[in-house]
């Protein structure tokens, strides 16, 4: 029996075999928490499954994806729209915005639905606060079109105070729910699903506002900087929101979750006013300057 032949096919299967284990696994592991059969033969068996799915997945990612990373590169920038996406950064941020808000839509969407099936306001807050970002994400996404590449600095500024206005508004409302919360003590049940969901979506965008920051520093672009403080005040609220389900769900001490979650819902709210007042003032002293020149 050749065995490094058999491990080496274990290792490498072939792509649509990969594909389909990817799927299956991600399927019996919904079922599993779903279901709440997690300490069955049957979860123990999903778990191997799993593992062993994603650490070929790791090893594909790994070995064959770099091969092709020219080839694919090239094939971007053949391409029209590839093309622009990769030298315009206007263009790039728009469709980074249409993305994000798509995505936080539909994240908003499910924790609506969340909070009317566990009747929790704070779901039902958080949901209403997504919405109400992607409606400022929706604004920038506006502008950029209306604008089509041209640089009004003024127009920008203005777009950029207003995002700030909204954004403080709408976090002052959001830190009367959490000290509501504080003050009346309750809490609520969420399943598994909701704790892997709302931690998945956590990771995206924290990841995307960490990536934005980085990407976008060297353009001087006021409607970038207001993209990139709307995807870090998401991705602040994002973190909170998954402490407070995760020590409700995980945590049995009352006054320890009561505690952490003023310190943090203190903390995040005091940071994204802090930053809304910054970019207020610094929008109105940069349309004075313009105004002067």
């Amino acid at each position: 029996m050749d065995l490094k032949r058999i491990g080496n096919k274990l290792l490498h299967p072939p792509g649509w075999l990969l594909a389909v284990l990817s799927i299956i696994s991600a399927m019996m592991l919904t079922v599993v928490f779903v279901k709440d059969i997690s300490k069955t033969l049957i979860a123990y068996a999903v778990y191997a499954l799993a593992s062993y799915t994603l650490l070929v997945d790791c090893i594909f990612i790994a070995i064959v994806l770099p091969k092709h990373y020219n080839k694919i590169k090239q094939m971007i920038y053949d391409n029209k729209y590839g093309n622009r996406y990769m030298t315009d950064a206007a263009f790039k941020v728009e469709v980074s915005l249409y993305i994000s808000l798509a995505i936080t839509l539909g994240f908003s969407v499910y924790n609506l639905v969340s909070g009317f099936t566990y009747s929790s306001l704070w779901l039902g807050a958080v949901a209403v606060y997504y919405i109400l970002l992607s409606i400022i994400r929706f604004l920038l996404l506006r502008f950029i079109k209306k604008n089509n590449g041209k640089q009004d600095m003024i127009a920008e500024y203005r777009s950029y105070r207003l995002s700030a206005i909204l954004m403080m508004l709408i976090t002052f409302t959001l830190s009367g729910i959490v000290l509501s919360m504080i003050l009346k003590n309750k809490s609520y049940v969420y399943s598994d699903v909701y704790v892997i969901t709302s931690a998945t979506y956590t990771f995206y965008t924290l990841t995307v506002s960490i990536i934005d920051i980085i990407r976008y520093r060297k353009y001087e672009s006021p409607v970038l900087s207001a993209a990139k403080a709307i995807r870090l005040a998401a991705a602040l609220i994002s973190i909170l929101s998954l402490e407070t389900v995760m020590l409700i769900h995980f945590g049995n001490d009352e006054v320890l979750r009561r505690n952490i979650t003023a310190l943090t819902g203190a903390a995040v709210s005091i940071i994204l006013i802090l930053m809304s007042i910054y970019m207020i003032v610094h929008a109105n002293k940069e349309i004075k300057k313009l105004k002067e020149q």
